[in-house]
C-alpha cells in the first residue's frame, strides 16, 4: 500500500462518513497507537459499522495512512496561514519573527487531542511502513520548513537576514524556537505555562538571529 491507496481512499462515498473515520481513526490511532488500535473501535467512534470502515479505506494501513497525512496537512495548512500573517510584510524582523514563533507554539501545543496521533507516529516510527512515514512526512514537518523556507529566503532578500541555505536556516528556527517547548510539554501532552512558551520562543528567535540576521558574522 502506497500513496495509491491514499488516493482511492478519498473516493466519493459519502463524504460526511469518511470525515467521521478519518477523526476517529486521528483519535484512536493517537491514543492507543498503530499496533494496539482497532477497526472496530475506530467504527464504535465513527458511529460507522466495521464494514462501513473497509469500504471507505479497504484495510486499517490505508486508514493510519489517511488520518495521518489529513490531519499533518491541516496542521501545515494553519501554521503555514501563522507564517504568512506575521512574516508576508514584516515591519521589525525580531518582532515578527517572535510573534510567529509564539503563535505557532501556541496554537500546535494547544491541539492536544490532535496531536497525539503525531506524537504515536513518532514513537512508533520503527514500527510503521516507510511510505506511511515518509507521507506524513512530506504533508507535515517538510511541508512546513518548505514553505517558513519561502519566507526566510523573501525575508533575506530585503537584507533582514543573511541566509545561503533557507532550508537549513528553516530548521535551525524551528530547533530554536519550538523544540524546547514541544519536549517539555512531551509535544502537547502535558500543559506548558504560556509564559515559559513565550520565553523559549523569543530566546530562540535570538540565538537564531545570532545565527542569520543581516549583520551576523560571515554575512
Amino acid at each position: 500500500m502506497g500513496t495509491e491507496g491514499l488516493a482511492r481512499a478519498g473516493g466519493s462515498r459519502r463524504p460526511e462518513k469518511r470525515e467521521a473515520i478519518v477523526r476517529a481513526a486521528a483519535l484512536v490511532f493517537g491514543r492507543e497507537g498503530y499496533a494496539r488500535a482497532s477497526v472496530d473501535t475506530i467504527a464504535a467512534e465513527a458511529g460507522v459499522s466495521k464494514r462501513t470502515v473497509y469500504n471507505h479505506f479497504g484495510d486499517k494501513e490505508t486508514l493510519f495512512l489517511t488520518a495521518s497525512v489529513e490531519t499533518a496537512g491541516e496542521l501545515t495548512e494553519h501554521i503555514a496561514a501563522l507564517a504568512d500573517r506575521h512574516l508576508r510584510k514584516v515591519v521589525d524582523v525580531r518582532a515578527d519573527l517572535a510573534d510567529f514563533a509564539v503563535d505557532r507554539a501556541r496554537a500546535v501545543l494547544a491541539l492536544a487531542d490532535s496531536y497525539a496521533l503525531p506524537r504515536a507516529i513518532r514513537a512508533e516510527a520503527a514500527n510503521l511502513p516507510p511510505d506511511v512515514l515518509k507521507a506524513w512526512l512530506e504533508a507535515g514537518p517538510v511541508a512546513s520548513v518548505r514553505d517558513l523556507a519561502g519566507h526566510l529566503e523573501r525575508i533575506a532578500g530585503l537584507g533582514l537576514l543573511a541566509v545561503d541555505d533557507p532550508v537549513l536556516a528553516a530548521e535551525h528556527f524551528n530547533l530554536l524556537t519550538f523544540s524546547g517547548a514541544a519536549d517539555r510539554s512531551f509535544w502537547g501532552a502535558v500543559p506548558l505555562p504560556d509564559e515559559e512558551l513565550v520565553r523559549i520562543a523569543t530566546a530562540g528567535v535570538d540565538t537564531f538571529l545570532r545565527l542569520y540576521g543581516a549583520g551576523a558574522a560571515g554575512a
